[in-house]
């Protein structure tokens, strides 16, 4: 039997993880529950199932069976729903310390396929939270976007009514490559149609895996992608690093407090546990922009003393972390000022991290400084130092008009002129930013 190419260029580990032995001879019911269906009729979803394929019909009943008598040992674990990607992660337990993790990723699945198996693989483990990545599989069988959007809308479906505060996080369908049949305009069809089922849902957390891959031509890298379709020990890890960040605002990874302690002469302007010295300011309604972009309005000035998020949500303090959560619009500006301003010279030191192609600013006497993930969203997309998905230091030294501006020691801006007097504010736009050690030094 001759193996499709996809399979074929599978590391090794993958394919070795998908026909795993079986702990325990399953009786005939149990393998019936579980193979996969030769029969589409009355199944839900639309779309290819690749039932027809025998090397399919290997890896899926293989899986599934090895999964079987798992379901008690992965229970309240994060589940990692996918294809052959989600499979090929070998190192998956490795990149999130202390974070219970189950794989129930299938080498060719389909969405229809994952939606077939949801319950009995994702749902009997009642999981803390799921991370999906899906649909590359069904552009090479020429399923519509619809098709795809359909399916993971009914997943999502049955997501919140198994668990209502169940939170999922939608990973973008990652670039590939004309060569396999995907180009860039159609990956970003699926993506666009995926950000519009998520929008305005706050279970739902889309992070942009595609952005964070993708070459100036909208396509895989090979340093990352040997195959154009699968990521290497590199592409993982910075998937892993895309999904810290998240885990970590969801309460489930990096609750341990700071010890951190600022150096002499500097007084924190975040405490770690509430949102003292901080609020809202009044803003006039304002449409959305010719890019869609919303911006927050308030007809009164909001003070958040003794209170650990703002009147929105949109600002959080969780765990010494001040974060600037993803809007469920996916685009929306709002800001939060410290009540106070600062008219001496100070020296400003914070840092910041940032998921794929977030989009954030701190206000320093009301001018904006950008703060973001340099290297996909710039402006400062040359910086050597810079940390993806990591943590970054920031320091600003503000002498009369001007601010000389540095992250992690790189240069930023010599000379940003701003105010004479005003507050510090932050800014959040798209994606999540997380602020700490927010911390000042009045000369």
């Amino acid at each position: 039997m001759k193996l499709p190419l996809n399979v074929l260029l599978l590391p090794i580990a993958c394919l070795l993880s998908g026909l795993t032995s079986v702990a325990h001879e399953l009786t005939p019911t149990e393998k019936a529950s579980i193979a996969l269906p030769v029969n589409y009729e009355g199944l839900p979803g639309e779309g290819p199932i690749r039932g027809e394929h025998e090397w399919f019909q290997n890896v899926w009943n293989t899986r599934r069976s090895s999964w079987f008598h798992r379901a008690e040992q992965d229970r309240g674990a994060v589940v990692f729903f996918g294809d052959s990607i989600t499979q090929g992660w070998q190192n998956m337990p490795n990149e999130f310390p202390g974070l219970k993790v189950a794989n129930r990723g299938i080498s060719g699945d389909t969405t229809r396929g994952m939606l077939i198996r949801l319950d009995e693989d994702v749902l009997a483990l009642n999981p803390a939270a799921v991370v999906m990545l899906m649909g590359t599989n069904d552009l090479a069988d020429d399923a519509t976007t619809e098709q795809i959007a359909g399916n993971v809308k009914l997943m999502l479906d049955a997501f919140k009514a198994h668990n209502s505060e169940m939170p999922v996080i939608l990973c973008r369908v990652f670039p590939s490559s004309p060569e396999k049949d995907r180009t860039p305009e159609d990956i970003q069809e699926i993506n666009d149609q995926l950000a519009a089922i998520a929008k305005g849902d706050e279970r739902i957390t889309v992070l942009d895996t595609w952005t964070l891959f993708a070459n100036e031509e909208g396509n895989a890298k090979v340093e990352e992608f040997p195959d154009l379709l699968h990521p290497n020990g590199i592409g993982q890890a910075k998937w892993g690093a895309a999904l810290r960040p998240v885990f970590s605002t969801l309460g489930l990874m990096e609750t341990a407090p700071d010890t951190f302690m600022p150096e002499e002469g500097f007084v924190p302007l975040f405490s770690g546990r509430n949102l003292n010295g901080w609020g809202f300011k009044v803003t006039p309604p304002r449409k959305p922009n010719k890019n869609g972009i919303i911006f927050s309005s308030f007809a009164e000035p909001q003070n958040f003393y003794g209170k650990s998020e703002s009147s929105d949500g949109r600002y959080v303090a969780i765990n010494d972390r001040l974060v600037v959560t993803t809007p469920t619009e996916g685009r929306r500006i709002q800001q939060l000022w410290t009540t106070r301003d600062f008219p001496n010279d100070f020296v400003l030191k914070f840092e910041f991290r940032a998921t794929p192609n977030a989009d954030s600013g701190v206000f320093l006497r009301g001018k904006q400084l950008q703060v973001r993930d340099y290297p996909l969203a710039g402006p400062y997309t040359d910086l050597e130092h810079y940390k993806q998905g990591d943590w970054n230091k920031i320091e600003v030294d503000v002498k009369g008009n001007l601010a000389y501006c540095t992250c992690n020691g790189e240069v930023l801006e010599e000379a940003f002129e701003i105010p004479d007097t005003g507050a510090i504010g932050l800014e959040g736009d798209r994606g999540q930013i997380e602020y700490r050690r927010i911390r000042i030094k009045e000369l």
